[in-house]
């Protein structure tokens, strides 16, 4: 398909490399989208970006996306010049075998691969054996004093892989939260002259405890937040129709619930108004587990009404995460359509 998107944004913040504590190169591709497209930017000293369009009105709310990737840190360097590391974030295991990953070092990036074993050679024991994360064994295809010298304990990896166009979806890494990320920018871009002063909040460190919200909570003080994030979308072959949360191409998801929070019902139904009055796609996520900063614009300081607006996406946690395009412009234009209609006259009280 021709996306109805900016796909070379879209791609650079994908494939550009952030782990949590460390989103500094994510964190630049935002700022520049901002300067061209709010009125105030700034950062605070987690590494959160705030980008500020001034509303007529005093209402203020909060949209919030996070920046961080899943990924690594190396906490050990073997004298034959292998690394193992330490998980940043939640990783399936089961996907980590013979993945090529980029390690960052002081002198520059350096390409590696997860090592794996030939089957030929293992046991029946180590055939029956579950994969886990410290097992992760990381080959430069050095000798090991060269890897000394290259590679030092805190380095932080991240899986290597391109985004590309799949047919009528885009695929690659770090979906979660980049396309989200890109959702929010392209709002950011497409709002004009709202009531309500809007700040846009790339966050930080979401993969490891919702950290990065959790303090811009307290700082913003929104008197209303709206989180995106991805969601599952398990629509494939032997999974249960009950067990797939979301479907691709049916639309924006607007969340109910998930492992850290529920939703304020006033603001679920004012977003699904809003959608059925543009006639935008969309449908309801009921996420089992798994938490999002929804959870922590929540609480963080005081009682704040929140909701969420999710984009399908399957395989996730993996290096080929997979979205609709259809389904990226739908979030784009029901985050902007609510915004514009925000005036700060809705009760969200309970």
């Amino acid at each position: 398909m021709s996306f109805d998107l900016d796909f070379d944004l879209l791609r650079q913040l994908t494939e550009t490399s952030g782990v949590p504590g460390y989103e500094d190169r994510v964190r630049d591709h935002v700022r520049a989208v901002f300067d061209d497209a709010v009125d105030e930017v700034h950062t605070d000293s987690m590494g959160n970006v705030i980008g500020t369009i001034e509303g007529s009105g005093d209402y203020e709310v909060a949209v919030a996306a996070h920046m961080d990737e899943i990924g690594f840190m190396v906490k050990h360097v073997t004298d034959d010049g292998f690394l193992k590391v330490d998980a940043l974030g939640g990783w399936d295991p089961r996907v980590l075998r013979a993945q090529r990953v980029r390690v960052h070092t002081q002198q520059g990036d350096l390409t590696g691969v997860i090592g794996s074993v030939p089957p030929h050679t293992l046991s029946k024991e180590d055939r029956e054996k579950e994969d886990a994360v410290e097992d992760v064994v990381i080959d430069l295809g050095r000798e090991g004093d060269e890897v000394a010298d290259l590679v030092s304990v805190g380095d932080l990896v991240t899986m290597e892989q391109s985004t590309v166009e799949m047919g009528d979806t885009v695929t690659g890494k770090a979906l979660d939260d980049r396309v989200c990320l890109f959702a929010m920018l392209e709002a950011a871009r497409e709002l004009t002259d709202p009531e309500a002063t809007v700040h846009f909040c790339a966050t930080v460190q979401e993969e490891v405890g919702l950290r990065g919200a959790w303090a811009l909570g307290v700082d913003v003080d929104p008197d209303l937040a709206i989180a995106l994030d991805v969601t599952i979308a398990s629509d494939v072959e032997g999974v249960a129709e009950d067990k797939q949360v979301t479907r691709l191409g049916d639309g924006a998801a607007v969340k109910l619930k998930d492992g850290s929070v529920i939703t304020n019902p006033k603001v679920t139904r004012r977003i699904r108004d809003v959608a059925e009055a543009e006639g935008i796609d969309h449908q309801l996520e009921v996420l089992p587990a798994g938490g999002t900063d929804t959870a922590a614009f929540q609480t963080a300081n005081g009682a704040t009404p929140v909701g969420a607006i999710s984009i399908p996406t399957r395989y996730l946690h993996t290096v080929t995460e997979t979205a609709h395009g259809d389904d990226i412009r739908s979030t784009i234009d029901l985050l902007t359509a609510v915004l514009a209609s925000e005036d700060g006259d809705t009760d969200y009280s309970l």
